[in-house]
């Protein structure tokens, strides 16, 4: 896919692979890659796990995942799916049943690990339940839990393991004539997952879910994931992504947004474009740039904003920018708006008017977009 054609250098050509849907969200073929996160209160514990799954849609979540470990979270799974506003995948480990259950309560996907589901009597099983249910599955290959075999022949998870265990596990789904699926081959290293997922890519033509698995707390986490993943993605790799954390669900789902949004694959919320800061600074860049990351929370159209501590680059970041501001010294700065320079602001108030003129553009582009359709 070309996302811009007058600066080629910014192309990227996705590659092919068939759609399948998880609920009401496509995956797959030219579908927009899907934003997801898992949440990590108790399942059980109902209101508090529709709650969470609630906030990272509100962030933008497109599908959530939620964990059925026992006969109990696929109850409370029912009910959960019921007041979700988007797709729920089942985490299913350790016990087939669970992946019943889970079929039956509603789940739009179910993620099966092959090599902790069972055998593959247990698997067809699960299978049955997904084509009786339209419930979709996601074969999902961990380094930390690849299948005896795979390691007796490979003497350590590598990269032809972890493909050979997806390709293993797509037999048997292919063999029983279901062909809804995705796969992942997620590990901790990022050259093992970025190795695999180049296998994976050319050995089938399914939907891709990207992730590095366990990659840390939020600045190590999002750091790894964005070098992992952001290769990936740039080589065209990837139909959904899962940013994992050792953090809040919604902090997952900002950052996942931000590596799409820097690579022009998704566009969501105000894109900040902000300076370092230096002793040139006409004003505390850090301390603004905090809070409007804060104020503008809750913009979800796609618009970008400059805010540049003085004139050196200033200016010419504006010029790209849809609102900007450049500080100026002597209390005061720019304000750009649609790349041209509209008017000075006083420091002390360009927070306020700043969130004004970002929700006034919005306005705008939104009624055009209305308009368009």
């Amino acid at each position: 896919m070309s996302l811009n054609h007058v600066r080629p250098w910014r192309d990227i050509y996705r590659r092919k692979s068939r759609q399948i849907m998880v609920g009401n969200v496509p995956v797959g073929g030219d579908a927009p890659i899907a934003v997801q996160t898992m949440t990590n209160t108790l399942t059980t514990e109902v209101a508090a796990t529709v709650a969470q799954v609630q906030a990272a849609a509100e962030a933008g979540a497109d599908i959530v995942r939620v964990s059925v470990p026992d006969e109990a979270s696929s109850k409370a799974l029912k009910e959960i799916v019921r007041e979700s506003p988007v797709p729920i995948v089942a985490d299913i480990h350790f016990h087939y049943r669970r992946g019943i259950e889970a079929a039956e309560a509603g789940a739009a996907c179910l993620r099966i690990n092959p090599g902790n589901i069972g055998d593959e009597k247990r698997v067809k099983e699960v299978i049955k339940a997904a084509r009786d249910h339209n419930c979709s599955i996601r074969i999902g290959v961990n380094a930390g839990s690849l299948e005896k075999h795979l390691l007796e022949k490979y003497g350590e998870p590598c990269p032809e393991a972890m493909v050979e265990s997806g390709l293993e596990h797509i037999r048997i789904l292919q063999d029983n004539d279901f062909h809804e699926f995705k796969i992942s081959v997620k590990a901790s290293d990022v050259f093992l997952s970025a190795a695999a997922y180049q296998g994976i890519a050319e050995a089938t033509d399914a939907p891709i879910h990207l992730g590095i698995t366990e990659a840390g707390g939020l600045v190590s986490g999002t750091i790894k994931s964005a070098i992992g993943l952001g290769n990936l993605l740039w080589m065209g790799i990837g139909d959904t992504i899962r940013v994992s954390l050792s953090a809040d669900p919604v902090e997952e789902v900002k950052v996942g947004f931000e590596i799409l949004k820097s690579l022009g694959l998704r566009h969501r919320g105000v894109n900040i474009i902000s300076c370092p800061s230096c002793a040139r600074q006409g004003f505390d860049v850090i301390k603004t740039v905090e809070t409007l990351e804060h104020r503008l929370e809750h913009i979800k159209t796609p618009m970008s904003l400059s805010i540049i501590g003085c004139v050196v680059n200033g200016p010419g970041e504006a010029l790209m920018t849809d609102v900007g501001f450049t500080g100026g010294g002597a209390g005061s700065g720019m304000v750009y708006l649609a790349g041209k320079a509209s008017h000075k602001m006083s420091n002390e108030q360009m927070i306020d008017h700043i969130v004004e003129q970002v929700e006034k553009k919005a306005a705008e582009l939104d009624a055009a977009a209305e308009a368009a359709e």
